[in-house]
């Protein structure tokens, strides 16, 4: 039963997370044709980076779980033997949460149980992401075998700090000790064969710096078991290094990445290559080609390896659909020792137009797992509009008072008697669920596509009018046009353009009676050299609805402006009371930060208020890094409560969850580190809420949460308040 939280529930989207469920596969080396790939999980919800358990490990956990053998009518004798096999892996199936589960496998069928239900929730309860979980230990009677893991669980109070950190738990007693260092943050965990040395990707310097793909990590090993081994024994081993593998005791691949200006179009472009370590020479080899892109290796032995690769960088992007098959991520192993031999090839034979990510090595060599898009449930829809299940997701909140919801549609927005929902899908369509159901309101014909940038409703829900912004995203000097959806849940919508003047006019609010509509825009520029460049917020005062057309005026009877500074304030909206406006702005900006172009700048975006009656007085409310600083980050897409005491947002206060390169779906302007926060507020002195420096994570996660919405309602099944499913 969903709690029914006394604050309402916030709603978010999660950007470049897969439409189709990921799940875990292997096959033989090398397979004859997709017949070979065998299914390694039981298919429930998404599944990925699997990694082996061995089978004392996997012993260890029947032991302490006997349910998980029995259940697929296995015995330790079947464990002991090789016939039953085990799995750790990432999974979403417990309320959205990205957590580590096992899996056991016999006879073809697969029983999989969370942490928490073997060694209870005391280490594997609450809100948190896991990842990258790997055995060691067992090297000695002392030394038990223990689950080397990633998890966010650990609060972390400093701004633009990532939480992850790496933590061992003893497979026998489930005792659980962290392993990184208080202060320090690590991703990819890797156990050297013996089980002895855990190697790690340390952010260089502890600190993130707001790298996007390539980030500055390096290859730190340490001990596994610090009883056992007298110490940790933590030392850096590789520079500007991630995602390592033992090939032995001796030796570690690694990818590397290498970024340039693309000649051709002028931006950053990272190429990945896989290296080889020997940790007795200290000798540094490349294994793959300089002409393609390899990254997440799996190490089978000291000399092969097996790799992701892109032999061809996708000019369309990879969400288009429109790919050359050399533009597909494939597994490939490359042997070090025959360099001149062409590499195996495993996934293309499986299916050459599919992407397959993150390689690990299974029964001794002779079969490689990965995970891939399960395209088994997509819906079979006869108008042309996406074939793909949606779903409104309850998700396990942080907060006692205030739940978590996800929606499978860009820029959710509930109108405020919590009635009707609205989304955007795939940048050219908006649509409404509502207790009717769920149908296409507007779709963009003809023009450029990826259009359709926001949806907002009017506060007001008499009005039954649906906001939304059309033009390209974020190119600040192309023109972006307000829309007004009027009637929009009923039969016969009506449409009309409320901005005038080839303006770039986007993230409407209105007022709480519906009368008034606060706006970001480029228009009125008074800085010189500036140009379009400059965004600041007005407010279309009187009848809001009847645009601006003839009627435009800019001596403030129709069009207010309410800030003004040659920088970008965006992101607005007008709180529950009417009295302040909140957005998101890079007015902080120090003037040495490196210009961006037509681009909407990424960083040094901070929360402010400002009063509507009164916009003299602006406060600042909460930034990412030290604002002015020139590491500031970003904050952006502020809304309020609906009781007004609170401001969620979407922000990289928490860091990097992940290497990015490792996840499916990665786009240039992918940035999976924004997760959403809270600020709690004073709703009745504006000057108090300065620089507020605590806050409230609500979302753990990979993925690139996004425009949030905040609705007083929290539904026992918001699948029936909002019929969102096709």
């Amino acid at each position: 039963m969903y709690r029914n939280f006394s604050r309402g529930s916030i709603s978010s989207f999660a950007a470049y997370r897969s439409p189709l469920p990921l799940d875990i596969f292997s096959c033989s080396i090398p397979p004859s044709s997709e017949k070979d790939e065998l299914h390694l999980t039981d298919g429930l919800s998404y599944n990925y980076n699997g990694r082996p358990l061995s089978a004392a490990a996997l012993k260890a956990l029947v032991e302490k779980k006997p349910e998980l053998a029995s259940e697929c009518g296995a015995t330790v004798q079947d464990v002991e033997s090789g016939r039953a096999t085990g799995l750790v892996f990432v999974s979403e199936r417990e309320n959205g949460l990205e957590t580590l589960q096992v899996a056991l496998c016999f006879n073809g069928n697969n029983k999989v149980m969370s942490l928490a239900s073997i060694y209870g929730d005391g280490n594997f309860g609450g809100a948190r992401m896991e990842d990258s979980g790997c055995i060691g230990g067992g090297f000695a009677p002392n030394a038990d075998l223990s689950l080397i893991y990633v998890s966010t669980k650990k609060a972390v109070e400093k701004h633009r700090v990532s939480w992850t950190v790496v933590y061992r738990t003893s497979l026998e007693t489930g005792k659980t000790e962290q392993l990184t260092p208080n202060g320090g943050f690590d991703l990819s965990p890797a156990v050297s064969p013996s089980g002895k040395r855990v190697a790690v990707a340390n952010f260089s310097g502890n600190r993130w710096t707001g790298e996007i793909e390539h980030l500055k990590t390096d290859i730190v090993v340490m001990n596994v078991d610090r009883k056992a081994q007298g110490r940790m024994d933590r030392k850096v081993l590789i520079r500007d290094s991630g995602w390592p593998s033992w090939g032995s005791d001796n030796i570690i691949f690694f990818h590397r990445g290498s970024t340039n200006v693309d000649p051709d179009s002028g931006i950053l472009i990272t190429a990945w290559r896989v290296f080889r370590h020997d940790l007795n020479t200290n000798q540094t080899c490349l294994v793959t080609p300089e002409n393609i892109s390899a990254m997440t290796p799996a190490a089978i032995n000291e000399t092969k390896v097996a790799v992701a690769t892109i032999r061809k960088r996708a000019t369309r992007g990879i969400m288009s659909g429109q790919r050359e098959e050399l533009e597909y991520r494939h597994i490939e192993i490359f042997d070090f020792a025959s360099p001149n031999n062409p590499p195996i090839k495993i996934t293309q034979n499986i299916n050459p137009q599919a992407d397959f990510y993150n390689p690990f090595v299974l029964d001794g060599g002779r079969r490689i797992g990965y995970h891939r898009v399960r395209s088994d449930n997509m819906s079979q829809r006869q108008d042309g509009y996406g074939n793909v299940l949606r779903h409104f997701h309850k998700m396990q909140s942080p907060q006692k008072d205030v739940g978590l919801l996800r929606v499978s549609g860009m820029s959710p927005t509930i109108s405020s008697d919590g009635s009707k929902l609205a989304f955007i899908d795939k940048f050219s369509s908006v649509w409404l669920a509502d207790k009717h159901g769920l149908r296409l309101v507007w779709e963009r014909s003809g023009g450029p596509t990826n259009s359709v940038l926001s949806a907002a409703w009017n506060q007001n829900p008499d009005k039954d009018i649906l906001y939304i912004c059309v033009g390209p995203p974020f190119k600040i000097r192309s023109p972006v046009e307000i829309y007004a959806i009027s009637n929009a849940s009923g039969s016969h919508p009506e449409t009309k353009r409320l901005t005038d003047g080839g303006f770039n006019n986007a993230f409407p609010s209105s007022n709480p009676d519906g009368t008034e509509l606060v706006f970001r825009s480029n228009r009125g520029q008074t800085t010189e050299g500036v140009g379009l460049r400059q965004m600041n917020l007005y407010i279309m005062q009187q009848d809001a609805h009847a645009g601006e057309g003839e009627t435009y005026k800019d001596d403030g009877t129709v069009m207010k402006r309410i800030t003004q500074g040659p920088w970008i304030d965006t992101h607005c909206q007008w709180s529950p009371r009417g009295d302040w406006i909140v957005f998101s702005s890079n007015r902080d900006k120090p003037s040495s930060a490196p210009f961006q172009g037509d681009m909407l700048g990424l960083d040094h975006y901070a929360i402010y208020l400002v009063m509507a009656a009164d916009p003299s007085v602006v406060v600042r409310v909460v930034a990412s890094g030290n604002a002015g600083s020139f590491n500031a980050g970003r904050v952006n897409h502020p809304v309020f409560s609906p009781d007004g005491r609170s401001i969620a947002f979407t922000s990289d206060l928490a860091g990097v969850p992940a290497e990015p390169i490792s996840m499916s779906m990665l786009a240039r302007t992918a940035r999976t580190y924004d997760n959403v926060f809270f600020v709690d507020i004073d709703p009745e002195d504006i000057c108090k809420n300065r620089d507020i420096k605590r806050f409230q994570r609500v979302t753990h996660s990979r993925y690139e949460y996004s425009m949030p919405a905040w609705t007083k309602f929290a539904a026992d099944e918001p699948n029936n308040l909002w019929n969102i499913c096709w």
